[in-house]
């Protein structure tokens, strides 16, 4: 992630949740987020095709009523952090079987800063006391999302 990224990643994070990140928290971010925004894909996909649709609508996208809440979050934080075109390039997708439609592929970098959000605060939740995040704290969030993406 080129620098003026690395900064704007470092201020979302302390707006969001007064987190303070690194550069080794950037590689883990970057992780999380390729990770969960495939796990969105796949189960898109799999209700566009049981739907018998080969393109993926946004409403084919798994965005619970918490997600929805962070991507509103997100898009007041972006007002300060200008985030937005940075995740564009963080929102690329693996190839699927599916295509996305206009109005879905739009929708990937706004999706990634509601995880984005929900990411930040979970730490928040998890971790009260803790400002850095270390890899033990990282690898514990990734394992909630799992649970729940």
């Amino acid at each position: 992630m080129p620098v003026m990224g690395a900064t704007r990643f470092e201020r979302f994070f302390r707006v969001a949740a007064g987190l303070h990140v690194d550069k080794n928290d950037l590689k883990r971010y970057g992780e999380f987020v390729d990770q969960k925004l495939y796990d969105l894909l796949l189960a898109g996909r799999a209700t566009a095709k049981a739907n018998g649709r080969d393109i993926m609508q946004p409403y084919d996208l798994p965005i619970t009523k918490g997600l929805q809440e962070n991507l509103h979050r997100f898009r007041q934080i972006d007002e300060q952090v200008e985030l937005a075109p940075i995740l564009e390039q963080l929102a690329a997708r693996p190839p699927l079987d599916v295509t996305l439609a206009d109005s879905t592929e739009s929708r990937l970098p706004e999706i990634v800063g509601g995880l984005s959000v929900a990411l930040a605060r979970a730490f928040k939740l998890v971790y009260p006391d803790r400002k850095n995040p270390q890899t033990a704290e990282w690898e514990g969030i990734h394992e909630l999302f799992d649970l729940l993406l």
